[in-house]
């Protein structure tokens, strides 16, 4: 569940953050307490309650329980007209340029440009470099293209305008040769009669090809024998197992702690990836809903939580790649023309590789999500050792580092990247000889550090979570995830065995 679009009270007044009030399975029930107050952070200029009034007029355009407030309607284009007003008020603010009648000047505008000096000073030989403007995390909003004039924060993003329809999930032609090298160490491996993992792993953290990568995640999420001739066998039980599942539990009627489940899913599903067309068709989110109900009633201990519907899109999109032809635009492709035989299996092998990739942080889905609150206390204790600065900087204007975090943990990027660049990390992921749980802390630390010259300028609260929730990721690509978990790799290294980098608590 993305604990920062929590719906609150603060003050009396209702605030855009959404609370469900709804039961979810595997969580505890809400309570209220009229008699908890909660106090106003005084200690800086601006705090995360400030923020919540200063946007208390704002809802995300393509939810439609955000315009609903007290039972009381509001109109789309008003909730726009709103939205865009904030959005627009941030951004002549930050960028020092003349604010029109319409938008009230901020009273700390006037000294932008003395505080943009100021830090980059305190960037030193950085400070020459290009930096990008805060408004640019947002600047998309206002695009005229047909495919960004809608930005969802924190979902995947469409193509760009000028991309070729096969360059998402397929290899362009100039990485062609690239492609048929890494091809050439895949094969031997993958047609030998006993699989040597470890070195499949060590190919594979650099990049799978696209053509071996359905056989080579089967095998790194250990649901394919390492034995050749185990493996068609194995194929054809698992695949088996998993529809006497669906028969036994989802098509019989369900008790009404198993309906509660399914009732959570199927609000969810529809909201997944709005942007992408893939997954907006019925017979796709019909998979989605089976793979997670049965999920959830396997494991009782967690049972569904929001954001584990965005864990299963990985698996499917590479599963659906190895069926249909490479030419053809993937984003579009009518799942429905596909046989049933061909639609069975990519669906249970999702199922049986997401299983096996959760084994490994289950305590994130508990009771809580101990697991996540434990990660983002050690992922504010190794920023705190590693660039003090920033670590200060997000402290003195008061942003938290649950606010922005928990949604990387929960999510495993997933909602900060396009959703090729989460197929390729999930290369390095699933080839993490230790388990990926680890490593992908420093991956978020790397990830955090990538923007830190433009976070350092921003100067309020406000300015630094509208960056930290909607960064500018959608024109990455497969280079920039190498930097990034090279970069997460060396902090693992330097940092992984040092004894006092992740403790818990100030020091």
């Amino acid at each position: 569940m993305d604990d920062l679009n929590d719906f609150s009270e603060h003050d009396g007044k209702a605030s855009f953050w959404k609370k469900n009030s709804k039961a979810v399975p595997g969580r505890p029930s809400p309570k209220k307490d009229s008699r908890i107050s909660r106090q106003r952070n005084t200690s800086c200029s601006t705090s995360f309650q400030d923020f919540q009034e200063s946007v208390s007029d704002a809802w995300d355009i393509g939810d439609d329980e955000f315009c609903v407030i007290s039972d009381v309607k509001i109109s789309k284009r008003v909730a726009q007209s709103a939205a865009l007003s904030v959005i627009n008020s941030h951004r002549y603010t930050t960028s020092g340029e003349q604010v029109p009648s319409t938008v009230s000047p901020s009273p700390r505008s006037r000294n932008v440009s003395e505080e943009k000096e100021e830090v980059a000073k305190r960037l030193g030989s950085q400070s020459d470099l290009p930096v990008r403007s805060p408004s640019h995390a947002v600047s998309s909003l206002h695009s005229s293209s047909p495919l960004m004039t809608k930005q969802f924060p924190g979902r995947p993003q469409p193509l760009r305008p000028n991309q070729t329809k096969s360059k998402l999930f397929f290899p362009s032609l100039e990485g062609a040769d690239c492609e048929t090298s890494k091809l050439e160490r895949f094969q031997p491996l993958l047609e030998s009669s006993l699989l040597n993992l470890e070195e499949l792993r060590q190919v594979s953290w650099s990049g799978i090809p696209v053509k071996v990568r359905a056989i080579t995640w089967r095998l790194l999420s250990g649901y394919l024998p390492a034995n050749l001739e185990r493996r068609q066998p194995v194929l054809e039980r698992k695949r088996l197992d998993y529809w006497n599942l669906v028969k036994q539990y989802y098509d019989t009627e369900r008790d009404e702690t198993h309906q509660d489940t399914y009732r959570q899913i199927h609000i969810d599903i529809p909201r997944m990836s709005p942007l992408i067309a893939l997954f907006q068709q019925k017979v796709v989110q019909e998979m989605f809903e089976r793979i997670l109900f049965i999920w959830a009633i396997r494991h009782p201990a967690s049972g569904y939580v929001q954001g584990i519907n965005d864990l299963v899109t990985p698996f499917y999109v590479v599963f659906l790649q190895e069926v249909i032809p490479s030419e053809c635009d993937l984003e579009n492709w009518d799942v429905s023309s596909l046989p049933k035989e061909q639609k069975d299996i990519i669906e249970a092998d999702s199922f049986w590789c997401l299983s096996k990739f959760l084994d490994g942080i289950q305590d994130n889905y508990i009771f809580a999500q101990l697991g996540i609150q434990h990660k983002v206390n050690q992922l504010k204790e190794l920023i705190q050792r590693i660039d003090s600065p920033l670590h200060r900087h997000l402290q003195h204007h008061g942003v938290d580092y649950l606010q922005f975090s928990f949604r990387w943990m929960n999510n495993l990027l997933t909602r900060e990247l396009p959703l090729h660049c989460t197929i390729r990390l999930w290369d390095t992921y699933l080839a993490e000889s230790d388990g990926f749980a680890a490593f992908q802390l420093y991956v978020c630390a790397a990830f955090l550090l990538h923007w830190r010259r433009e976070l350092l300028l921003e100067r309020d609260f406000q300015g630094l979570m509208l960056m930290l929730q909607n960064l500018p990721t959608q024109n990455w690509t497969d280079s920039e995830i190498g930097i990034l978990v090279a970069e997460a790799y060396r902090l693992k290294f330097t940092f992984a065995d040092a004894p006092n980098h992740l403790q818990t608590g100030e020091r």
